[in-house]
């Protein structure tokens, strides 16, 4: 199946994002695993194959409302062949592994406007009879689909977004290397959630091991097995999300002044550490290369009544406005005390919505989401449950 075709056809991405098992084959569009009951009244899966009329590289209108079909002779619930849609048996092999048996012909009085129409009226017109012995057999399979488009991450095609008709808009999500600096609770998160657009390289830096306590405050469920390896964090993430996609890079150990060169290849950053010393030279550094970036941090305490309470910080910071981070002083870079570092609250759907704040201004700064304030400081209050960004009240 060729990815462009289905993009650029609306009739086609309609069936494959109602789950139906579409391909094109020799020039034929053929719709496979079509439910429809043989004279035995027993329910088998056919295949229906349609000709493709084509403007350039995109569907047309069919030119015939005539289908073939391969299978056995399909028939109704009492076992009586399908008169009036079957024309003739016929012999003709489409594809090495792909021959028809009959030829169907069922025409509308306005024809077929589109392959969407046609294909799914015919296996509508299969699938009706197969109810009354199985009720639940359907022709929307929603079998994975391998995604062959040049150039994707993705081993799969993101039918999430062609399905919600936003595909047009996510590829503003196209970069090609973005890196998350720090892989704790909020940096995993982050990850978790670039890792579904279509960046080509997610760069994961972190020299620390995954641990018991990092489970229960990062996306995903780690094995008891996995805790007792002490994979690398980066490791142990580059190989979950590996089964969704390609070009999630590992990077076992710290940034620091010796390898801070890294970076300088990056179109963006995620710095999600705490230490203000390698944070202070980190921030330096990016600015330096003129790498835009985002800064997360949660500052949280409990509360005299037993309740944590605190706020989740998002600061950004891009080539055109920096002066920010500085001169207001927006990120803390002084290094915590051994003890209150130790003690540090973390809390997953605190790490989780830090994260997803850090992750939609990244979108925001890349045209995915509209952008009106073009803050470049947020702050979220648990307690009072209020987002506010610079330049807002």
């Amino acid at each position: 199946m060729s990815p462009a075709l289905v993009a650029r056809s609306a009739d086609l991405r309609r069936l494959r994002n109602e789950g139906y098992e579409i391909a094109v084959m020799d020039g034929h569009l053929v719709l496979s695993h079509v439910p429809y009951l043989n004279p035995n009244r027993e329910v088998k899966l056919g295949t229906l194959v349609s000709e493709l009329t084509l403007a350039g590289d995109t569907t047309t209108r069919p030119e015939t409302h005539v289908v073939r079909f391969a299978g056995e002779q399909a028939c109704d619930a009492s076992g009586r062949p399908l008169a009036k849609i079957i024309n003739s048996p016929v012999s003709e092999q489409i594809t090495p592994d792909l021959t028809v048996t009959f030829m169907f012909s069922s025409k509308p009085d306005a024809g077929y406007a589109d392959y969407y129409e046609k294909l799914t009226a015919y296996a509508a017109m299969l699938t009706t009879h197969v109810a009354a012995v199985d009720p639940d057999a359907t022709a929307r399979t929603f079998r994975l689909v391998d995604s062959d488009e040049p150039g994707s991450p993705f081993h799969y095609i993101d039918t999430a977004s062609s399905r919600a008709g936003i595909a047009a808009i996510n590829a503003k999500l196209v970069t090609p290397r973005v890196a998350v600096v720090g892989l704790g609770g909020t940096g995993s998160y982050v990850l978790d959630l670039i890792a579904k657009s279509p960046v080509h390289e997610i760069h994961l830096f972190d020299g620390d091991d995954l641990l018991q306590h990092n489970a229960f405050r990062a996306p995903g469920a780690a094995t008891a097995e996995q805790l007792r390896q002490r994979p690398k964090k980066v490791d142990h993430y580059a190989e979950a999300y590996g089964g969704m996609r390609r070009g999630v890079v590992p990077h076992p150990y710290f940034i620091d002044e010796s390898n801070i060169d890294e970076l300088h290849a990056m179109s963006f950053a995620f710095i999600c550490i705490d230490e203000g010393g390698p944070k202070r030279h980190l921030v330096k550094a990016l600015e330096a290369f003129g790498i835009g970036f985002i800064d997360v941090g949660m500052g949280l305490y409990i509360t005299d009544d037993d309740a944590i309470g605190g706020h989740l910080r998002t600061t950004t910071s891009t080539p055109t406005q920096r002066a920010h981070v500085w001169e207001q002083r927006r990120i803390a870079f002084e290094d915590a005390g051994a003890d209150d570092y130790a003690s540090n609250i973390q809390i997953a759907e605190l790490n989780a919505l830090n994260a997803a704040l850090a992750v939609i201004k990244w979108k925001k700064l890349r045209g995915f989401y509209a952008d009106l304030g073009h803050e470049h400081h947020s702050v979220y209050a648990i307690g009072t449950n209020s987002l506010v960004g610079d330049g807002q009240t």
